[in-house]
C-alpha cells in the first residue's frame, strides 16, 4: 500500500465481525497517536477482548459511513480495496488532529439463552434483560448488531474531537481526549443524550517512545473503569495514566423487523492515547 495524504482523501474502511458479539470489543487503531504534519500514520481496526484483538479486513459492502474530520469532513466510503488489513498509510497536512469515524451495517447473530442473558448483564443492558426475565424467556437471543467506532489522532484543534460525527450511537468527548487526567464524554443515540448508558474503559501501556504495543500480541487487560452516564448522557472517566485508551458502550432496543431479529444493538467505541501524565 502506498503512503497517502489527507488531501487525497484515499483511506480505507473495515468491518469487524466478531464470532461472538457479547464477548468482543471493536475499535479503530493507529500505529502512532501523535503525528506532525507530513509524518505517516497507519490506520487499522481490530476485534477482540481485553484490548487485545485481531486485525480485520475491510469490506465495502458493510460500510455505511466512514469519515475523517480534519479541517474539513472527508467522506471515505468509496476509497480502498476489499480485503486490506491496513486501512491506509497517511500523512496529515496540519497539526490540528483528526477524528475518524465508522458505521457498519447490521449483522444478525443468535446466542443460547444463558450466554445471551450473561452478555446483557455484563454490558449493563438492564431493560432488555428485565424484559426477558419478565417474559420468562428461555429461548436463544436473536439479535442484529452494528458497529460505530471512532479514533482520535491527537492535535491542537480540540473542536475536531468534540463535535459529533452523526453516528447512530456515539461517544463524544467534551474536551480533547488524552489532554487531562479525567475525560468527560457524552453518549448520544441518534443525536440525543443517552442516560444510564454503561461506558467501559480499558488501557494498554505505551513504550518509552510513546508507541502502543502490537494489539495482536500484547496481553489482555482487565476493564479499568465502568461508569454510567447521568440524566444528560454525560460521564466523567478516569484516564490519568499514560497509555492507549479504549472506551466502549452498547445500546439495545427491540428490533422493528421481528422476522429478522428480536433485538437490535449498536456498539460504539472511542480510542485515543494519553502521552504524558
Amino acid at each position: 500500500m502506498r503512503p497517502i495524504s489527507f488531501r487525497s482523501a484515499c483511506l480505507c474502511a473495515v468491518l469487524l465481525v466478531p464470532t461472538c458479539a457479547w464477548a468482543h470489543e471493536y475499535w479503530l487503531s493507529l500505529d502512532r497517536w501523535q503525528a506532525p504534519a507530513g509524518q505517516e500514520v497507519a490506520l487499522s481496526a481490530l476485534s477482540g477482548t481485553g484490548f487485545r484483538g485481531e486485525r480485520k479486513p475491510w469490506s465495502p459492502e458493510r460500510a455505511v459511513k466512514f469519515v475523517a474530520r480534519t479541517g474539513v469532513l472527508l467522506d471515505l466510503r468509496r476509497a480502498g480495496e476489499s480485503g486490506e488489513m491496513t486501512w491506509a498509510r497517511l500523512a496529515p497536512v496540519d497539526d490540528g488532529g483528526t477524528m475518524f469515524g465508522y458505521q457498519s451495517t447490521f449483522v444478525p447473530i443468535e446466542l443460547p439463552a444463558g450466554q445471551f442473558d450473561a452478555y446483557l448483564k455484563d454490558e449493563g443492558l438492564d431493560a432488555p434483560l428485565a424484559t426477558r426475565r419478565a417474559a420468562h424467556a428461555k429461548g436463544p437471543g436473536r439479535e442484529r448488531y452494528r458497529r460505530c467506532a471512532k479514533a482520535w489522532l491527537a492535535g491542537d484543534d480540540p473542536t475536531r474531537a468534540t463535535r459529533p460525527l452523526g453516528l447512530p450511537l456515539e461517544i463524544v468527548p467534551l474536551t480533547a481526549p488524552g489532554a487531562d487526567p479525567k475525560l468527560q464524554v457524552m453518549v448520544l443515540v441518534e443525536g440525543r443524550p443517552l442516560a444510564n448508558a454503561l461506558v467501559k474503559v480499558w488501557r494498554s501501556p505505551l513504550d518509552t517512545r510513546g508507541m502502543a504495543p502490537d494489539p495482536e500480541t500484547r496481553d489482555s487487560t482487565a476493564v479499568a473503569a465502568r461508569v454510567r452516564t447521568d440524566a444528560q448522557g454525560r460521564a466523567t472517566l478516569p484516564v490519568k495514566a499514560r497509555g492507549e485508551w479504549l472506551l466502549s458502550t452498547v445500546h439495545m432496543v427491540p428490533c422493528t423487523e421481528q422476522d429478522q431479529a428480536e433485538w437490535e444493538s449498536t456498539w460504539a467505541s472511542l480510542t485515543f492515547a494519553r502521552i504524558v501524565q
